[in-house]
């Protein structure tokens, strides 16, 4: 889990993402995951980028606490590929479930809020769950079976503080969430497909 967990965001050396509705190129099961992953983490940080921007006090802010989404105990010290990948897909049940709980709690105070990123939150979502659904797909000869439900209830204070500031700060940190494991996704599963096809090239 620790070589996991230390995987690093790469930032400005991000491939070029396609752009949005464009056909997933590559005809692997495990490169089209990579893709989709990296498309989700373009999209995460755009949606980080116009939550910034709406909300501009934020700017200047550094969330307090660590990760929100923790990843269980590997079943072992150094655990395969396709562990991490199991391991990557509970986590991000769990991220689906947050930006779930943000849609619902944002709706309750503001209704409909800014266009775009209204969109682009929805999008977001959407493309979590189809990611979801690949990484499943890619573990379905593993003894267990994976869900794609979101893994979070949603029937807590934000942080435990409530009011509007505290709602937003913790939708910050959640964004922030989004655009971490996404990264860690590509990351993750482009190893499973360097293991599986032979080849970096995606």
């Amino acid at each position: 889990m620790a070589d996991l967990q230390q995987l690093q965001p790469q930032g400005e050396q991000q491939e070029q993402i396609p752009a949005l509705d464009t056909p997933l190129p590559d005809p692997t099961q495990t490169g089209r995951a990579v893709s989709l992953a990296r498309l989700l983490h373009h999209e995460c940080a755009r949606l980080l980028q116009l939550y910034k921007e709406k909300e501009t006090f934020l700017s200047d802010h550094t969330p307090d606490g660590g990760r929100m989404v923790s990843l269980s105990p590997a079943p072992q010290d150094e655990p395969s590929t396709e562990q991490r990948v199991q391991l990557l897909h509970a986590a991000l049940r769990q991220c689906l479930g947050l930006i779930h709980c943000v849609a619902l709690k944002e709706e309750e105070e503001w209704g409909e809020l800014e266009e775009d990123y209204e969109t682009l939150k929805k999008k977001v979502r959407l493309r979590l769950e189809h990611l979801l659904l690949s990484t499943k797909s890619l573990l379905e000869s593993q003894d267990s079976t994976l869900v794609v439900t979101p893994d979070h209830q949603c029937n807590e204070e934000p942080d435990g503080a409530g009011g509007v500031f505290g709602l937003k700060v913790w939708t910050y940190r959640v964004l922030l969430e989004l655009v971490h494991w996404a990264d860690h996704a590509a990351q993750t599963l482009h190893v499973l497909h360097t293991e599986r096809e032979g080849t970096q090239d995606i």
